[in-house]
């Protein structure tokens, strides 16, 4: 019988698309590492599309969900892939990036059962009282970049963001979310990462919370003096998007320190 396999979703950003998050359309993504993650520790990587209109992410309107119901189709491609491809019920993962963030925290609060841990890059959930608190614990590991002009570390709404982004919680705050939920002491592991960057405008620091890998853990990676860009040495976007976006951190790569911290981790 073929051996079971992990699974990782990818949740691509507003104005991307799955080609583009895979590598396969300009500018290459950071999480299309995933594809030589996947080949090295034989997982499945599946990288949905968005369609018309984006994600009905988590500050999608009922009427919206009623029209387009994203969490309801990973659910199906979740079902798809453990009947079709060898998945492994118990090792199944969702990573989303800046509005595929927002979707990403929409299937964990949704779908925790179907999860064995989550991560979002460059989001913070919404503020209280815009939607239903999570009740489920789930290992949530969150990165944030503290000069991101588009979707704030520190919460609210840029003024010039318009019809692009909603007012966010910070991304302490969300982390925080996740913490308290799983019953995790406050006071986490610090590691603070070796600088690349000569002129040293960017750095990382990494807070673990949870002390077994295996276990229930929340992780948080603060991006001192990036922008709204995913932090990676060998995909770098060009520079006409670091005008617009914000610095790119080189410290870590993204992907490798999402599989880091999914590896060891199943479904309770």
């Amino acid at each position: 019988m073929p051996e079971k396999r992990g699974l990782v979703v990818i949740l691509h950003g507003a104005g991307a698309s799955a080609e583009q998050v895979l590598g396969l359309a300009y500018p290459p993504s950071p999480l299309s590492l995933w594809l030589d993650i996947a080949a090295r520790e034989n997982l499945i990587v599946i990288a949905p599309d968005a369609g018309k209109g984006g994600w009905s992410d988590c500050f999608a309107s009922h009427a919206r969900v009623a029209r387009k119901n994203d969490v309801s189709f990973i659910d199906a491609l979740i079902d798809h892939a453990i009947a079709r491809h060898q998945v492994d019920p118990a090792r199944v993962y969702l990573i989303g990036v800046s509005r595929g963030g927002w979707m990403a925290y929409a299937a964990a609060m949704a779908i925790p059962h179907k999860l064995a841990a989550f991560s979002v890059i460059l989001a913070g959930m919404p503020p209280p009282g815009r939607i239903t608190m999570p009740t489920t614990p789930l290992p949530a590991l969150i990165f944030g970049c503290t000069a991101d002009p588009l979707i704030r570390y520190h919460g609210g709404k840029p003024w010039y963001a318009f019809g692009f982004a909603e007012p966010v919680r910070s991304i302490e705050d969300s982390v925080q979310v996740w913490r308290e939920l799983a019953g995790l002491p406050d006071t986490p592991v610090v590691h603070k990462l070796p600088v690349s960057d000569p002129q040293g405008r960017t750095s990382v620091t990494r807070y673990l919370w949870g002390e077994a890998a295996h276990q229930l853990q929340v992780g948080l990676y603060r991006i001192d003096g990036a922008g709204h860009a995913e932090p990676s040495r060998l995909k770098r976007y060009p520079r006409f998007l670091n005008w617009l976006t914000g610095l790119q951190n080189a410290d870590l790569e993204v992907a490798e320190a999402a599989w880091e911290f999914f590896r060891d981790k199943q479904a309770r």
